[in-house]
């Protein structure tokens, strides 16, 4: 009963001094910080410094069917942060084509997503928040060879963006849902994780946007009492995200509280609990725990699966686990969480795991980040796991992290790099800052064939120089069909 009246005079706090509107955008000014007092302060207050100029570029005017958008922060961290597009066709494969800047500098860019008509893509800032900038970057790639900054902007009451979902192509009467012949149908736009608090802390916020990518709400909404009263009970930092658009369910895992891995510290806090949402509603079901404080980095359906399987990641305890939301555990409780995979002693404490599953829902490929390892599973009977990969053999990487299978299933792109947070904070993961293009055997085990070095392209003598590049997560085009052309 206590912790209700709490999460009650929290709600009403939040409505009466950050009110969110249900359907209007929401401002994004350079300086314009909303604030609630122990809740949505800013961790810094000064305006942010402009970044140093850009030097001129050449590019390409070669069209390759194959493109790769990497969402790339300058590596001394004064210029402008970017977006780079290369070619991946055999032929041009590793060619630059061009550079989009956003006008700021130092926002830590985080995941890639693509809208489900492939005209958008937007970039999120993990550490944006530290120079009180915007915290989400839009680009226009309705001309894929030559993307343009769109626009950024920021939310109200929660801040570094995690992980990216398009919202389908439909009609809709409102922000949110109708039903059509028994479907949901959504305008498009997005569904973001936001894993911290304005002020870097719990709760963080599912946050979406419209079609015009203007952020229409953050959830749990203030007005929503049982769910904030869950993220009382539980800190709630969303980094994972997946949802099911057909049985109309979401599920986020909760990672670690985004402000203690800045300085100063008392350790890093990590979470061990995912929510299972109502998709139609953006409301929480349940919280689903796993044993022992690990953080859930990443979670994700698997294609195909009849209950809905999905695979999430515990990284310092370096398992697999599968989780199955329309279960029951023995208290009557929604969402039952069981041990999949041990990836094994090496693999324990390795920062970061980040996963991606073939359509099929046959593969599955995990990113071992301070291990400097790729592991491959077969995960087509969960009863009988195999591991495709040798855990002790020497994998040409360092510091891989982001992970896609690519649209045609024959590759898996990954990026090298993690987070640095410099002297200001207690994660500096060592990194190569390559793009890597790996092949998908018949079997799922993994070729190691090619490469882009971003450190080589981004310094003097390069294509701009940058002082380096950090490349974090990437999109992909297969525009080989162009009747059917694939974004992901």
């Amino acid at each position: 009963m206590l912790l209700y009246y709490l999460a009650l005079t929290y709600a009403t706090a939040l409505v009466v001094c950050s009110p969110v509107p249900d359907l209007k955008p929401q401002l994004s000014e350079s300086l314009l910080i909303p604030t609630t007092p122990g809740i949505a302060d800013p961790m810094i207050s000064n305006a942010p410094a402009p970044p140093l100029p850009s030097f001129p570029f050449t590019g390409s005017d070669i069209k390759p069917k194959k493109i790769a958008y990497f969402w790339t922060g300058a590596g001394d961290n004064q210029h402008t942060d970017f977006l780079a597009t290369y070619s991946l066709d055999d032929d041009t494969f590793g060619q630059f084509i061009w550079l989009t800047d956003v006008p700021t500098s130092g926002n830590s860019p985080h995941h890639l997503g693509v809208s489900a008509d492939g005209k958008t893509l937007v970039g999120g800032g993990l550490l944006s928040l530290l120079k009180t900038q915007d915290t989400a970057y839009y680009f226009d790639v309705s001309n894929p060879y030559r993307p343009k900054f769109l626009r950024s902007n920021r939310a109200i009451l929660s801040s570094m963006t995690d992980e990216i979902y398009a919202k389908p192509d439909g009609q809709a009467t409102n922000a949110f849902h109708i039903i059509i012949s028994n479907e949901l149908t959504f305008y498009r736009g997005f569904i973001i994780t936001y894993m911290g608090s304005a002020a870097g802390a719990s709760p963080g916020r599912l946050v979406e946007t419209d079609s015009e990518y203007n952020i229409i709400g953050e959830f749990p909404a203030v007005t929503d009492i049982a769910g904030t009263l869950n993220t009382v009970e539980e800190p709630f930092n969303p980094h994972g995200l997946t949802v099911d658009w057909n049985k109309n369910i979401i599920l986020t895992s909760d990672y670690v509280v985004p402000v203690t891995i800045l300085k100063p510290s008392l350790g890093i806090v990590l979470d061990n609990t995912l929510r299972l949402w109502k998709l139609d509603t953006r409301t929480v079901i349940s919280t689903i725990t796993i044993p022992n404080v690990s953080g859930i980095q990443d979670v994700k359906f698997i294609p195909g699966n009849p209950e809905s399987a999905a695979v999430a990641t515990a990284v310092a305890l370096a398992q697999v686990w599968i989780i199955y939301p329309f279960r029951y555990d023995s208290s009557g409780k929604q969402g039952v969480a069981e041990l999949l995979y041990d990836l094994g002693p090496k693999a324990e404490n390795v920062v970061a795991i980040y996963s991606d599953i073939t359509k099929d829902g046959k593969y599955a490929y995990f990113t071992l980040t301070t291990d400097n390892h790729i592991a491959a599973l077969d995960i087509s009977d969960l009863s009988n796991v195999k591991r495709l990969d040798d855990p002790n053999t020497i994998q040409p990487t360092i510091g891989p992290h982001y992970i896609k299978v690519t649209p045609d299933q024959k590759h898996i792109i990954v990026t090298d790099y993690f987070l640095q947070t410099g002297d200001i904070g207690l994660v500096n993961t060592p990194a190569d800052y390559r793009a890597l293009y790996i092949d998908i055997n018949p079997d799922g085990s993994l070729h190691f064939n090619r490469s882009i070095d971003f450190v080589q392209q981004f310094s003097r003598c390069g294509i701009n120089d940058r002082g380096g590049a950090k490349p974090h997560s990437s999109v992909v085009f297969d525009l080989t069909d162009p009747a059917h052309p694939y974004y992901y």
